[in-house]
């Protein structure tokens, strides 16, 4: 062998060594970022109390089904499994949503790295990610937001891989994690769309020449075949919900507020990776043959606010633009005369980050953060819905309040009645979080399972009670009493932290319908 060659090739091991050394080094670098989650996610994985919609997820999970009136099956299904798997305490049913947000965290790293970023890109992206006050916020308890960014990355890591030359068989996965998608929340659909249309505005329209993308099309339809078709044979309640939410519900916002609140959710500090990440896209040359990604997000964007979507929508769609934001910083401080900076915007997002994490994790005990939100109101930015009124704990926090006790002072009135009126004496709650507290706390309190007019609550119907006897208490039960001869106001449920809506609620003994319970069912109906 001549020595030219012996040089080529100890060159190229030296490359390849490097290339790998590099890489070892970005994953311990991001496996630390994604442990750095955990631990401030652990921190408030016990506080407070079940936020309304974990109360209504996990009674979803105890009436298994392919579809529900406001969600699909998937987060009902996990609420199963973390129960059976894990139990029913607060720490068993945020287990997996913490898991999903150190997910996100390592999954923006990587994405980053596919886009070409190095170790300072990787870092940057993936503290983005972990700092932003909406991820914490929504990692912070069980739904369907915590989950649904870990699809939307691992669709947009697939469609990196293959407009880098993987093999076209990589849409099958994409296919099989979109129709798990679909399952976990329908805004999935969105994100698919947005993906598809991006590649053919930015020229990639060659890959719908390979027969994989269309399987793995199919594969993902198939996957959500089973949803679609209970939507259809139920009357498409999700769509019903949806315009009844625009209705009587969200509050109309302009573009530019629009625009706002997503600086907000995402911490200010932030703007510039996420926004140099889109111009990176659309104007760098190493950006160029990923400008779908680009496109992918103003796609999301214009879809939702089109459709007077509320402003947390398109929030997965952002490890993308932070990704490709990293890359973009990355390239900006190679520049000599801008390597002092290198260092100082990295320590001050996470130095933003930190002050703002009591807003998106509940760390503090209540007094303490009541004093500190003073100082700093920034829950207070964000207003998405019209009950959702201004109060010294944000909607996040007040809406983990009182659920205990609601279902402790129902239980004081139920157990009050006389022991023959106890087999056909229905509990209805006016909302699916005050039947929820009942069915979750119920139990241990010897309560039967709640009734409720609301949502999927409605669908599960008056469980055989004829109206004789009901305890009713919660939202609308001024209006829900009227259908009854006998009324009395039993107790009042006391709860200083909660939503003001629910910080006095009355319960009422009510007897004598003018109508059997199942001929009243239809007036509870509350689709929204």
């Amino acid at each position: 062998m001549s020595e030219t060659r012996v040089s080529e090739f100890d060159g190229t091991s030296l490359a390849a060594a490097r290339t790998r050394e590099a890489a070892v080094s970005g994953t311990v670098i991001l496996a630390g970022l994604a442990l750095a989650k955990l631990v401030v996610q652990f921190a408030g994985i016990r506080h407070y109390g079940f936020f309304r919609d974990e109360l209504y997820y996990m009674a979803c999970g105890e009436h298994l089904a392919w579809g529900y009136v406001d969600q699909p099956p998937l987060i009902a299904l996990v609420a199963w499994l973390s129960r059976h798997l894990l139990g029913d305490s607060l720490f068993s049913l945020r287990l997996l949503p913490v898991l999903a947000g150190a997910a996100i965290v390592f999954l923006t790293g990587l994405l980053t790295r596919e886009l070409g970023g190095g170790r300072f890109a990787q870092f940057l992206a993936a503290a983005a990610m972990l700092f932003a006050p909406a991820y914490l916020a929504f990692d912070s308890f069980f739904s369907m937001n915590a989950f649904e960014p870990v699809f939307w990355l691992l669709c947009a890591w697939f469609g990196v891989r293959i407009v880098l030359g993987a093999s076209p068989r990589l849409w099958l996965a994409f296919g099989a994690v979109a129709g798990l998608g679909l399952e976990n929340k329908h805004s999935m659909a969105v994100f698919g769309f947005a993906i598809v249309a991006g590649l053919v505005l930015s020229g990639q329209s060659q890959l719908f020449r390979s027969r994989w993308i269309w399987i793995g099309g199919l594969v993902a339809f198939a996957l959500f075949l089973p949803n679609l078709l209970w939507e259809s044979r139920h009357g498409w309640p999700q769509i019903e919900v949806v315009r009844n939410a625009q209705l009587y519900k969200n509050i109309p916002i302009s573009p530019l507020r629009f625009l706002g609140e997503q600086i907000a959710f995402l911490h200010p500090l932030a703007l510039p990776v996420w926004l140099g990440g889109l111009a990176w896209c659309f104007f760098s040359t190493s950006g160029r043959r990923f400008r779908f990604l680009g496109w992918t997000y103003l796609i999301v964007m214009a879809i939702f606010m089109i459709l007077g979507g509320k402003s947390y929508y398109p929030l997965p769609v952002y490890p993308l633009l932070m990704a490709a934001g990293g890359v973009a910083i990355e390239q900006f401080f190679e520049s000599s005369a801008r390597q002092s900076l290198r260092a100082a915007f990295p320590s001050l997002l996470i130095v933003g980050g930190l002050i703002a994490l009591p807003f998106g994790v509940p760390m503090l005990p209540v007094a303490t953060f009541l004093r500190y939100s003073q100082m700093l109101p920034y829950s207070k930015v964000v207003k998405t819905e019209r009950d959702a009124v201004y109060a010294p704990l944000p909607q996040l926090y007040a809406d983990m309040f009182g659920w205990d006790t609601m279902a402790e002072t129902v239980a004081q009135v139920y157990q009050s009645l006389p022991a023959t009126d106890h087999a056909d004496c229905g509990i209805l709650g006016g909302n699916y979080g005050e039947a929820g507290a009942i069915d979750h706390y119920g139990p241990a309190l010897g309560l039967p399972q709640a009734l409720s007019g609301h949502n999927s609550y409605f669908y599960w119907g008056p469980r055989g009670y004829s109206g004789g006897c009901m305890i009713i208490f919660g939202e609308r039960s001024d209006e829900f009493i009227k259908y009854f001869g006998d009324v009395r106001r039993a107790a009042t449920v006391t709860s200083p932290h909660a939503m003001p809506n629910e910080q006095r609620v009355p319960v009422y003994v009510c007897r004598k319908p003018i109508a059997p319970l199942a001929v009243l069912w239809p007036r509870f109906k509350m689709i929204i």
